[in-house]
């Protein structure tokens, strides 16, 4: 917490910081939630002048170590939004994810939060695991739905290297048909999708800005910073982040691959692509997609209605 507090106090002058110029706050990577209040005083205190008044705070929390008194704590910090990582409420699929908590824990811990008094509630879940059907996830959502949340972030599982299903990659399906089916059950309770996979009566504010491509200060052990055409690499181990949270590399962008970033990030989510970012060519090609009705547009921008399409759309308009 120490070194966070050292690279957050640098990142505030690169960024030349003014008071109340911080729109979004997300307290995230590895488990927030275990971590004590008393701890992020200090980050609060030295953000505090920084952090508009409206600003978006948003932990996440993993439900057996988000405690009511946790809870509590983060909350009187400033906290106003709490994103938790339920992945299931199937005991049997929970264990197989390697996840701590059991689906009662899940629900008392959302319930804890309404309790508490934190104002947006959101939670996630994952599927095509090997053994998702339908009727298991229809019961995820459905449980889902009986609490007291505004969001539901949907990912397909991945599989990343060096994690404990890289050995057995077999544990996830390919099963296409799921993804439009969680889609379609979670919009049919009145949650719209402003993103590939998130959906909500509330739009993450911090979500959004990811795909509208703000600056962000990325902080902490493997975490990524984004400032004008440049990203920000902070150590990922975190004993080498601790011993020098200042090491930090630096990658360029041009302007080609900003424009690629833009369209992909646009078209997988509500916020949509400028269209004075566009090339002639590219101009065109989103014409023709108009034209067949994959694309929406209005004076300023294109929009994309199929999320799932967005990588294919992009690639057409690119190529």
């Amino acid at each position: 917490m120490k070194a966070l507090h050292k690279q957050l106090s640098f990142e505030l002058t690169r960024f030349d910081a003014k008071p109340q110029s911080i729109e979004t706050l997300f307290i995230g990577g590895g488990t927030p939630s275990t971590v004590s209040p008393e701890l992020y005083t200090p980050i609060f205190e030295l953000l505090s002048p920084y952090l508009q008044k409206n600003c978006e705070i948003t932990t996440e929390a993993n439900p057996n170590s988000a405690t009511k008194e946790w809870l509590e704590g983060m909350k009187y910090l400033g906290v106003n939004r709490v994103s938790f990582g339920v992945q299931s409420f199937n005991a049997k699929k929970l264990k197989a994810l390697n996840r701590a908590h059991t689906p009662q824990q899940a629900k008392d811990a959302i319930n804890y939060a309404k309790t508490v008094g934190f104002e947006h509630i959101s939670l996630d879940l994952i599927y095509n695991y090997q053994d998702d059907t339908k009727t298991l996830l229809l019961h995820d959502i459905e449980e889902a739905f009986s609490l007291p949340i505004d969001h539901i972030s949907a990912y397909e599982l991945t599989i990343e290297d060096g994690t404990k299903f890289s050995s057995t990659p077999e544990v996830r399906q390919e099963d296409e048909n799921l993804a439009f089916f969680v889609t379609d059950e979670i919009q049919k309770r009145g949650f719209n999708a402003y993103e590939i996979s998130n959906f909500g009566t509330y739009q993450s504010k911090h979500n959004k800005g990811y795909w509208e491509l703000k600056n962000y200060i990325g902080a902490g052990a493997g975490a990524v910073g984004f400032l004008k055409d440049r990203r920000y690499y902070p150590q990922a181990g975190i004993e080498a982040y601790v011993t020098n949270p200042l090491n930090i590399t630096e990658e360029a962008l041009t302007t080609d691959e900003l424009v690629t970033e833009r369209i992909f990030l646009g078209l997988r989510s509500s916020v949509g692509i400028q269209k004075s970012i566009l090339s002639d060519n590219m101009v065109q090609k989103a014409a023709i997609l108009c034209e067949k009705k994959k694309l929406l547009y209005d004076d300023t921008h294109y929009y994309n209605e199929n999320f799932f399409l967005s990588d294919e759309l992009a690639l057409y308009i690119l190529g």
